[in-house]
């Protein structure tokens, strides 16, 4: 069993940057973008000796916490409108 000292959803900066920067992009720019960002992520806990099911979990973990903060950013927009 590998320990996570900051689970991928944890990492609030990162979520924050990734949906930022995804709601600024489309189509295969965005697409791009997030191809780019799994896989760094899952190199870097690679690089620190993660197993593949492990990496596969926190960055399915990642990629749901870049979704809620999507969804958060629209409700609120949606609300001051």
């Amino acid at each position: 069993m590998t320990v996570v000292q900051f689970p991928a959803d944890r990492r609030t900066a990162e979520v924050k940057r990734c949906a930022e920067v995804l709601q600024r992009l489309h189509g295969e720019e965005a697409n791009g973008f997030w191809r780019s960002e799994i896989a760094a992520f899952a190199a870097a806990l690679s690089r620190q000796g993660m197993a593949e099911e492990e990496i596969s979990w926190q960055a399915s973990r990642f990629m749901h916490a870049v979704q809620m903060e999507l969804q958060l950013t629209c409700a609120v927009s949606e609300a001051r409108s």
